[in-house]
């Protein structure tokens, strides 16, 4: 008996406007979460991916503790932003236009993808072309010392309070989430050595080229960033191949996303974006397109 089943058609294009969110080095989604939230509340599709070799996997809900997060061998830079494009691909097959996010590393590397994919918008948060925060140790200036083979293979280092976070009860949740399982939705305990090489990697091309990037980019940054202070946010500003939107925090250290002034700074990111890259309005029958299936924050 001949098979009678309708064929499914070609997928139409969903008309949605889709954000790509990159998490920081050595951290996962987590963190990203509130701003996705609410992107996805305006009507963006968003996708916060797991970048296997960049970030850490927090442990499941219920699973036993561990003595270290499971790290896989750290690749090369240039793979980190292989795996960004090829979620940027994904999206831009379904999407016309796909904005691009990221916090800490995550904003390098949003702009080092910048430069290799045409993205809609950036939002850049607690960009760290340069780690010189007033957390950060007058020790860090020997980090090259790190870099030396042998040594980085092995060698890591240790986060310290405050974590990039104001609020004292999330930073005292932090802190017990690294000291239980070694990971937080603020990143891992820990930075390799290997991993931090390949950071500045990274941030010494995409800082030599900035004037090649020309999408509409909003910069977001603490003034009592721990991690990067000003110099970063200076260097967007004058270097930048368009002049980005900046806004400053005064109430939050790094973690922009999860600190005091989480609801302000995804409420400034979500209104440049609908400036930027607007949600059109959707037709009667939503359901005839493809439709993000995954779960929401």
């Amino acid at each position: 008996m001949p098979n009678t089943a309708p064929l499914d058609g070609p997928s139409r294009p969903d008309p949605r406007p889709a954000v790509l969110l990159l998490h920081g080095l050595c951290a996962n989604p987590l963190e990203m979460m509130p701003l996705a939230r609410a992107l996805r509340d305006a009507g963006y599709v968003v996708e916060a991916p797991a970048l296997d070799g960049y970030g850490v996997v927090p442990p499941a809900a219920g699973a036993p503790a561990v003595d270290q997060p499971a790290r896989r061998p750290v690749p090369p830079f240039e793979a980190w932003v292989d795996l960004a494009a090829a979620h940027f691909d994904a999206l831009a097959a379904k999407h016309s236009r796909v904005a691009v996010g990221g916090l800490s590393m995550g904003a390098v590397l949003a702009l080092a993808l910048a430069l290799k994919r045409p993205a809609a918008a950036l939002m850049l948060l607690s960009t760290s072309l340069h780690f010189d925060g007033w957390n950060v140790s007058p020790w860090r200036r020997l980090l090259p010392l790190a870099y030396v083979p042998p040594l980085r293979q092995w060698l890591s280092f240790r986060e310290t309070p405050p974590y990039g976070i104001k609020n004292e009860r999330l930073r005292e949740w932090v802190a017990q989430a690294m000291n239980s399982s070694h990971v937080s939705a603020a990143g891992a305990d820990r930075l390799p050595a290997a991993s931090l090489y390949q950071a500045s990697r990274m941030i010494r091309l995409v800082r030599r080229r900035l004037g090649e990037i020309d999408a509409p980019a909003v910069v977001l940054h603490a003034s009592e960033d721990d991690v990067s202070g000003p110099r970063s946010v200076l260097d967007l500003q004058r270097h930048l191949g368009t002049t980005p939107e900046v806004h400053w925090f005064h109430h939050s250290y790094h973690m922009l996303t999860l600190d005091n002034e989480r609801g302000a700074v995804t409420q400034a990111a979500r209104q440049f974006l609908q400036r930027m890259v607007p949600v059109e309005a959707l037709p009667e029958h939503p359901a005839s397109f493809d439709h993000d299936r995954g779960p929401p924050p």
